[in-house]
Order: structure tokens, then sequence, then C-alpha cells
């Protein structure tokens, strides 16, 4: 029998280094170099979807803080440094697309090519994006319940959603709009879509974003007053600075009857 050596990569048990193996048989070589393909796919193809596919069963399977980024890899059929290559830790499999999504809303904001009504134009933009173009309806109701559920996961959610409506408070200003008008509207306008997309994301498959999100707009008119200009008064007067009085009339001792006398003598 011929006898060769040949050195193939091998996962370890726990998927999270490479052992090399000597391989004394050229039968057995050509079987484990089979399995070793068959099992670990080219990282180019697919990878991504598959570990996101895979996390996503993880965490619901087993709980978010007991799956490990080796888990995903494992179950992906990928190694753990192609993991790494498409995410950072296992919180950014869930925050794949932001990046993107920012740049991409942000961007639509300073091509808009009318931004009178700041409010309106950011709601618009965000509930008009084709977010069933990133994964399906219920895999954005899974991702929703995961970080609802996970308190460190909302607290990355509400930076994310802070740096984009920042981003939206600038592409505003670019347009010529006061720093505060801009940042008001880009702020309350992703706040108020948030509380659309909340109730689309658990609503029915048949139910609108655009629709809600102009229902959630009407609820906030409902409660600011209809006539702004009396508001704008009666802030205005609640505001209005004190008259300012000098030290000299605040110390000035009222006169006496006795003190005039003496300056007629």
């Amino acid at each position: 029998m011929s006898r060769h050596v040949i050195t193939v990569p091998l996962m370890s048990r726990r998927d999270i280094g490479v052992r090399w193996a000597v391989v004394s048989d050229s039968a057995l070589s050509r079987r484990v170099i089979a399995r070793y393909r068959a099992a670990m796919p080219r990282w180019e193809q697919g990878s991504k979807e598959r570990l996101l596919q895979a996390a996503m069963e993880l965490f619901e399977e087993q709980g978010f803080d007991d799956t490990t980024a080796v888990q995903i890899a494992k179950r992906a059929r990928v190694t753990t440094r192609t993991f790494f290559r498409y995410f950072s830790d296992k919180q950014e499999v869930l925050f794949a697309e932001e990046n993107v999504l920012h740049t991409t809303l942000v961007e639509e904001i300073r091509q808009a090519a009318n931004v009178a009504e700041p409010l309106q134009l950011v709601t618009q933009i965000l509930a008009q994006f084709n977010w069933e173009g990133l994964a399906s309806r219920d895999s954005l109701r899974r991702r929703e319940a995961m970080i609802a559920s996970t308190p460190y996961l909302r607290e990355r959610e509400l930076i994310k959603q802070h740096e984009m409506a920042e981003g939206f408070s600038n592409a505003l200003q670019e347009h010529g709009i006061d720093p505060e008008a801009a940042g008001l509207a880009a702020h309350v306008g992703a706040h108020v879509f948030r509380t659309a997309y909340r109730q689309w994301v658990e609503g029915d498959d048949n139910d609108d974003l655009a629709s809600m999100t102009g229902n959630v707009l009407s609820c906030l008119a409902a409660i600011v007053p209809a006539n702004q200009s009396s508001a704008r008064r009666k802030i205005s007067t609640r505001t209005a600075p004190e008259k300012r009085v000098s030290k000299s009339a605040k110390t000035a001792r009222p006169s006496h009857p006795a003190d005039r006398r003496v300056k007629q003598r």
C-alpha cells in the first residue's frame, strides 16, 4: 500500500481553532477531505444568510445570553473566523443592516426636493422604505421580540435610533433648516415612526405601514394645541424676562420727611 502524508485543516470539537491532522491512507485522505469540504462550505457562498438564520434559531431555542458566536458558526456550517468576517459580536447579528440602512435613509433626506414640512418628510421617508425587502414580516417580528426581551439589546437599539435621528437632523440642516427645528423634527419623526412600526410588525400582514404612520401623526396633532399662535403667545408670556432693576434702585432707602426738611434748610 502506497503511503503518503497530507495535511488538512480540521475544526476542533469546540469549533474554536484549527488542528492539523496527518493521514496515511489515500482512500481515507479523500474521504476526510470530502467530509471537510461538505461540512465547511466556502464562506463567500451565502454564509451571511446562513449565519443570520442560525443565530435567530439558536437565540429562540436557548436564549440570547446562552448562545455563543462559536455555536452560531457551527450551526451555519462555517468557521468561527468566517463569523467574525461579518459580525463584530453576536449582538451585531441583529443589527447587520443598520449601517447601510442609515446611509440610505439619510441620503433620501439629503436628496429631498421639498423640506417645507420636515416632520412629515422624516416620517414619510421612513414609512415608504421597503422594510420587507430586508427580511420577511415574520423575521422582523421575531427580531423585535428578541430585542424587546433583552435589556442590552434594547440599549443598543436606542443608540442606533439616536444615531439615525442625528443623521436626519444634520441632513435637514444642510437644507437650511434651523438646527433646533431640524433636531426636533428628526427625533420626533423617528419616534412617531417607531410607534407605527411596532404596531405594523405586531399586526396583520395586510396592514399598511404608511397608513399606520399617518394615524400616529394624527394622534400627535390631536394633542398639540390647534391655535399655535395662541400657544406661542402663552409661552412668550411665561418666559418673558423680568424687568431688570439696577443695584442702586434695590439698595436705595425710601426718603423720610425729616430728610426732606433738612434739604430745604
